[in-house]
């Protein structure tokens, strides 16, 4: 087993997570929400993407965003589908740019209306792009454990896409269980094909919980070596191209179950919770967080949950 005494938690609640709300947040909610969270300890944040408002609406004030969040500790990375949204995340000084790849032809077509072919033939001007720039790019592959069209996808095709991005510079891989059809079993196989197919690239897991497995499969990638996590404050978010999408992993239960295993996260657990019913009040209905609702561990002895005098 390959566990590790600490793990880094990256912070996708304001992009993965409001991308799947009705409602628009206003941009000074989302700056307050960002310093909420930075005042927890979250290093590694997903901010916003430079996508076309007509596709999603909820992320039309991206330009705004990142031009009054704060600077300093949080590093803001930015999604983002071409060339286009590229220049403008840069223009904007993002930290670093995310581009995305469906293992499957269906989702793919399904979520940008593209072949995987036409998608990672775009990428090579990305990433000049960035390079001109210095400033990183991580991959992301979207069903890497399965698609809701296609059922299961062969992991050489995943591969494929990780060494297509890995050959192209890109200092991180996620792979993203988009559907929640992943397995703790087969995430365990999945890392340690990756991690042996390609040794000298880093790799993370973002995680949905349609099917109510995301956290043990989240524990099964832990053993199995990677230390790097995507989380959703509250556990909002959700792909919109996904039937029944449910939301990410909420990021104070990851932080939660990490802590009280001596797994080290370097976050503030009670203003992750207090942020997290920030988040709350700001949507307007309740979450699926389940440690936003039952404390920490020991406050109801102790008289003292999160935010109380």
């Amino acid at each position: 087993m390959g566990a590790s005494a600490e793990v880094t938690i990256r912070e996708v609640a304001l992009r993965d997570g409001l991308q799947s709300e009705k409602m628009f947040v206003p941009t000074d909610q989302k700056r307050s929400l960002i310093r909420s969270l930075s005042q927890a300890g979250v290093e590694f944040m997903e901010t916003t993407s430079f996508v076309s408002p007509k596709a999603i609406p909820q992320l039309r004030d991206a330009a705004e965003l990142m031009a009054q969040v704060e600077r300093g500790q949080m590093k803001h990375e930015v999604m983002v589908p071409n060339e286009k949204g590229a220049r403008a995340a840069l223009e904007a000084g993002a930290d670093r740019l995310i581009v995305f790849v469906s293992a499957s032809e269906a989702h793919n077509q399904a979520n940008v209306r593209r072949s995987v072919a036409a998608s990672l033939a775009d990428l090579d001007a990305i990433f000049s792009l960035a390079r001109e720039k210095d400033v990183p790019v991580a991959g992301a592959i979207a069903v890497a454990f399965g698609c809701p069209f296609q059922g299961r996808v062969p992991r050489t095709d995943v591969l494929e896409i990780a060494r297509h991005f890995a050959d192209l510079g890109a200092d991180r891989i996620s792979l993203a269980d988009t559907t929640g059809l992943a397995n703790p079993g087969q995430i365990s196989d999945y890392v340690s094909f990756f991690t042996g197919q390609l040794p000298d690239t880093a790799f993370c897991l973002h995680l949905h919980n349609n099917r109510g497995v995301a956290m043990a499969n989240l524990y099964a990638g832990y053993l199995a070596g990677i230390t790097l996590f995507d989380t959703s404050l509250g556990g909002i978010g959700g792909c919109p191209n996904v039937p029944q999408a449910a939301g990410n992993l909420a990021t104070e239960d990851v932080v939660f179950m990490f802590e009280e295993m001596g797994v080290a996260t370097g976050l503030d657990l009670c203003r992750l919770i207090d942020a997290a019913k920030e988040l709350e009040k700001m949507l307007d209905h309740p979450l699926p967080g389940q440690v936003m609702k039952s404390g920490p561990s020991g406050w109801h002895t102790t008289g003292a949950a999160c935010g109380a005098a």
